[in-house]
C-alpha cells in the first residue's frame, strides 16, 4: 500500500519538475527557520507554516484522479 502511494507521488515529482522543486524548497527553508530558532531570532510560525506547505505539496499528487 505505502509503496503504491511512494510510486504515485515519485511519479508525478518526475513530470512536474518545477512544482517538484519548489515544494523541496519551500519544506527546506521552513527546516532552516525552524532549527535556527534557538540562534536567530525568526519568527516560528513562518517556518512551520512553509514545513506545512511542503508536507501539504507532497500530499497533492495523492489527491489526484489520474
Amino acid at each position: 500500500m505505502y509503496k503504491n502511494y511512494s510510486n504515485k507521488v515519485m511519479k508525478y515529482f518526475k513530470a512536474h519538475p518545477t512544482y517538484n522543486s519548489v515544494i523541496h524548497v519551500l519544506a527546506g527553508m521552513g527546516l532552516g527557520i525552524v532549527m535556527a530558532r534557538p540562534f536567530i531570532d525568526h519568527p516560528v510560525k513562518w517556518g512551520l507554516v512553509l514545513v506545512g506547505l511542503g508536507i501539504l505539496g507532497h500530499l497533492y499528487p495523492l489527491m489526484m484522479e489520474k
